[in-house]
């Protein structure tokens, strides 16, 4: 974990300025109830919306680095909140949880090898009652990729969500080798599931080849939008097709009572049934709209 030392080498006047969004209730009070978690070392560290270390005591390392990079700490608040709103409908779709808990979600950084450009980020939301009594009872939300440097996302953000879906299997089947009674007498849904997910980032990553890197609605043609909105929709299809072939093995596992690696499965499938929602509200649905709305030029 070196999500502090990474971040530490940046230089908060360098990063792209941040353009203004109008944010709606939800990710308005989210933006105000962000805590952010990042490691140095073994430890990872719960930073409360103003920065005080919730947990564990901090070191002089963790100590220097917030009182010197406020600026920096909101940068990147408002950057993770401006990503959800664009490329994502994790708080969308689990608007009742984060409502419940009065808007706190918890934003795990997880830096991907990149001098401190590209994060992983994991969200979970959790009473603030229980923070720091129950804090193994955290919500998940789901996960993003941001790129401090680079906003726009490339065909939406789809290519890193796929290639994530293929890595994440791969953490469900070590899990499976540590925490199944009988890993093998689940060979056929491994097996079931490895086929789909190859399937989905072959296919996947094939389509997106044929597809603009960026999508500026107003300058495509009716019948770009309709061919380009049925490509992506065949990319959903497959992660449809992969989505119930995991929620089968996640009833048979309960059904078994492999109550310590069920719940990583159910993550998978969380995961899966978080990109079908964006698929059906942030891409085909405002392509679709756009369609619908179309009127050809004279």
């Amino acid at each position: 974990m070196n999500e502090v030392e990474e971040l530490s080498r940046l230089d908060s006047k360098k990063l792209p300025a941040l353009k203004s969004i109008l944010f709606d209730d939800l990710h308005y009070k989210v933006l105000n109830n962000l805590y952010l978690e990042m490691g140095t070392g073994p430890v990872l560290y719960l930073l409360s919306p103003s920065y005080s270390v919730v947990n564990p005591t901090p070191n002089e390392t963790m100590s220097d680095f917030i009182n010197n990079n406020e600026s920096l700490l909101d940068y990147v608040k408002e950057y993770i909140v401006q990503n959800l709103a664009v490329y994502s409908v994790l708080l969308e779709v689990n608007s009742y949880f984060v409502e419940a808990n009065n808007y706190l979600v918890l934003a795990r950084l997880r830096e991907r090898d990149s001098g401190g450009r590209r994060y992983e980020i994991k969200f979970y939301t959790h009473s603030a009652l229980e923070l720091t009594t129950r804090y193994a009872d955290k919500i998940y939300i789901g996960r993003d990729f941001i790129d401090l440097f680079h906003f726009k996302r490339k065909y939406m953000g789809v290519k890193d969500l796929i290639i994530s879906v293929k890595d994440q299997y791969d953490v469900v089947l070590d899990k499976a080798e540590e925490k199944l009674n009988n890993p093998l007498e689940h060979k056929s849904f491994f097996q079931e599931i490895k086929e789909y997910v190859n399937e989905l980032h072959s296919e996947s990553l094939q389509i997106l080849q044929s597809l603009p890197h960026y999508l500026d609605l107003k300058k495509l043609t009716g019948q770009d939008l309709i061919d380009i909105n049925a490509q992506y929709r065949t990319i959903n299809h497959y992660l449809i097709e992969l989505r119930d072939e995991v929620a089968e093995f996640e009833n048979l596992l309960r059904f078994k009572k492999e109550q310590d690696f069920v719940r990583y499965v159910t993550k998978y499938k969380k995961d899966l049934a978080n990109i079908i929602s964006y698929f059906n509200i942030k891409i085909n649905g405002c392509i679709a709209q756009r369609i619908y709305n179309f009127k050809e030029k004279h």
